[in-house]
């Protein structure tokens, strides 16, 4: 089984083509798909041939509410803060991030975030993906050093310990993978990854 994911695409048109064309069995966009919430007719106008192959988590740029009614209005399945299985595989997942400095739509408190984590606990997935990365880890570094990350996901991780985790949200980090015990935790970005399973 091959599942696509990808996130932070921000408007780009001509990445999100090239993400829609790439086979696959199920594509995951772990959020910001848009800036601002505007722009996701368009964004799914291109998506649209993915049905409901596509799991869609709102990111810091949209609210739950906007992604419900979009994926509603194109056929795709709308996955925040829900557990899902594929393929007989378990997935989590869960959008927004921590706050940020520019009051976007989508922000949680680390305490929301720790509350709709523990929904996810049973049965564990063995995927997890989140539009936040877990604080303190080389996914959640900026430009300028420091630490943008949830704590709330990183003591999640350090406890459930899932297979692979997915996340976005800071730019810089895309294409970076990291080990959090047994973990293997990865930065998609709008290059996207292919992750393979049995």
């Amino acid at each position: 089984m091959r599942v696509l994911l990808f996130s932070d695409i921000h408007n780009d048109t001509g990445s999100l083509r090239r993400l829609a064309e790439t086979e696959a069995e199920w594509y995951v966009c772990a959020g910001d798909l848009v800036s601002w919430a505007r722009g996701l007719d368009a964004c799914g106008e291109i998506l649209r041939p993915l049905g409901e192959r596509l799991l869609v988590l709102p990111g810091n740029h949209e609210d739950a509410t906007a992604i419900a009614a979009f994926a509603g209005r194109f056929g795709f399945q709308a996955v925040h803060g829900k557990s899902v299985e594929l393929g007989g595989v378990r997935f989590g997942f869960l959008g927004y991030s921590n706050p940020t400095p520019f009051d976007t739509p989508g922000e949680y408190t680390e305490e929301e975030i720790a509350r709709h984590l523990e929904a996810l606990r049973k049965p564990a997935p063995e995927v997890l993906v989140c539009h936040c990365p877990p604080h303190g880890t080389a996914l959640d570094r900026m430009r300028n050093g420091q630490h943008a990350g949830s704590t709330a996901i990183r003591k999640f991780v350090d406890e459930i310990q899932p297979r692979w985790f997915f996340s976005g949200h800071i730019h810089e980090t895309e294409g970076v993978t990291e080990t959090i015990g047994v973990t293997t935790g990865h930065n998609p970005g709008k290059r996207g990854y292919l992750l393979t399973l049995p």
